[in-house]
């Protein structure tokens, strides 16, 4: 069974019993929890209605345009680097985005014109020698905060504010903050911005991080690679409206099939797994979404990250022969014919032979074939999502895609998908245990 949308066709057969066996799907179990999909949809389509979640209508916003230009012209504006600050949700979206312009793909990074740093994680030895190595000169940095307060990133920005200032440096001249508004009392990053005159963005309080890919969280990033924001909207629009009309829609039948598997058949592991370089970071990001929207109340299931075809010489391994529980999700570009092409004299080569004429992008596609043949034949279930290239408009259907899946999944659960009420412990005692450290 698969539905096309335009962006990618969306394939679950081996993720039914009648390709995988006993660890698959009836017909029977898929149109009971079709039902169960079906009623978290209608929810969604209501929500939709009543404007209560901005995260729906953004495929639409056009407002936000202006200022994101004008913060990406100053961004790039004379810079030989430009620095991300943020965590989690305000960092993973954007690197998923940008790694379409070359970011982190080996041998492409110069097509960016200026070295983008994301500083994600908090490490002190990497903040100390990445301020005494960066040319603070021509740096730029985005600082990204919805609540203004996270203490890795405000620990971030307080360090590159002080050597900024050390380099004699106007801070106004150098960064962009972006955080949700409010009383700067209560936002200190926010209060920063106005105390050295910073550039400040406005991030939508009711959209939240690991959601924001799509808002100007993402889409100021984009522009400061050279990436078309208005398609990634274009295709995440796509995905919406296709929700919106119908209950056969991919993410209706992703959340169906999640859901199923797991309460059904003990699939209590998600690999997302991708075959190309510009998509390796989505994986990231898709853990994020996945286990902080429903790992809640005991139940969830773990999302892992992997890469093809390299992992097929590490992780398919225990996917295809160790222990058993898990749904292998697929994004196969298409690749055949493309690439360089090798020699077609390899042919009398005993050993290589098989490769001549072929292009990089023929093994890529054969390798694609053998991974799904075989998971299949060890009655593991997979699905496969297929898309014709991988660009602005394709990533922003697959971001839509799997948000809309989770919130649905999460419905079909009776968790609630937008809150992370285990990570704000950790927040709070963070806090507690600096107030009380001996200086």
């Amino acid at each position: 069974m698969s539905v096309s949308n335009g962006a990618f066709v969306h394939d679950i057969s081996g993720c039914m019993a009648a390709h995988v066996g006993y660890a698959g799907l009836s017909d029977e179990d898929l149109a009971l929890y079709m039902e169960r999909a079906g009623e978290a949809r209608a929810r969604l389509c209501a929500m939709h209605k009543q404007h209560s979640l901005p995260l729906f209508r953004l495929p639409q916003k056009i407002d936000d345009l202006a200022s994101c230009k004008m913060a990406a012209m100053f961004l790039r504006d004379g810079a030989t680097d430009i620095v991300f600050l943020g965590t989690g949700g305000s960092s993973l979206g954007a690197q998923a985005i940008v790694q379409l312009a070359g970011y982190r793909v080996p041998g492409c990074e110069a097509n960016i014109g200026a070295r983008l740093h994301f500083f994600d994680n908090l490490d002190a030895s990497t903040l100390t020698e990445a301020f005494a190595s960066l040319p603070l000169v021509t740096t730029r940095v985005l600082v990204t905060s919805k609540s203004g307060g996270t203490p890795e990133t405000m620990v971030q920005t307080l360090c590159l504010l002080g050597a900024l200032e050390n380099a004699g440096l106007a801070p106004a001249n150098h960064v962009v903050v972006l955080s949700e508004p409010g009383d700067p009392h209560r936002n200190p990053l926010i209060r920063l911005a106005r105390i050295h005159r910073l550039m400040l963005l406005d991030h939508d309080p009711h959209i939240g991080g690991r959601y924001s890919a799509l808002s100007n969280v993402g889409l100021l990033p984009a522009l400061v690679a050279g990436l078309d924001g208005l398609a990634i909207r274009k295709g995440a629009g796509d995905i919406m409206q296709a929700v919106l009309a119908g209950d056969n829609a991919s993410a209706v039948i992703g959340a169906a099939v999640c859901v199923a598997l797991q309460e059904t058949r003990g699939m209590n592991v998600s690999v997302m797994m991708p075959y190309a370089d510009r998509l390796r970071l989505f994986s990231n990001w898709y853990v994020q979404l996945w286990a902080e929207s429903l790992g809640k109340n005991g139940l969830g299931s773990q999302p892992v990250a992997a890469a093809g075809p390299v992992d097929q010489h590490s992780q398919m391994q225990l996917f295809i022969d160790g222990s058993e529980g898990r749904l292998v999700n697929l994004i196969f570009p298409a690749t055949k014919k493309q690439g360089p092409r090798l020699p077609d004299s390899l042919a009398s080569d005993p050993m290589l032979g098989y490769l001549a004429g072929r292009t990089v992008g023929d093994v890529t596609a054969c390798q694609q074939s053998a991974a799904v043949e075989v998971l299949i034949r060890n009655g593991r279930p997979v699905r496969v999502f297929a898309v014709d290239r991988v660009d602005e408009r394709t990533l922003g259907a697959l971001m839509m895609h799997f948000m809309l899946e989770t919130i649905l999944a999460g419905f079909m659960m009776n968790i609630d998908p937008f809150d992370q009420p285990a990570v704000e412990q950790g927040k709070i005692l963070t806090r507690d245990y600096l107030a009380a450290m001996k200086p």
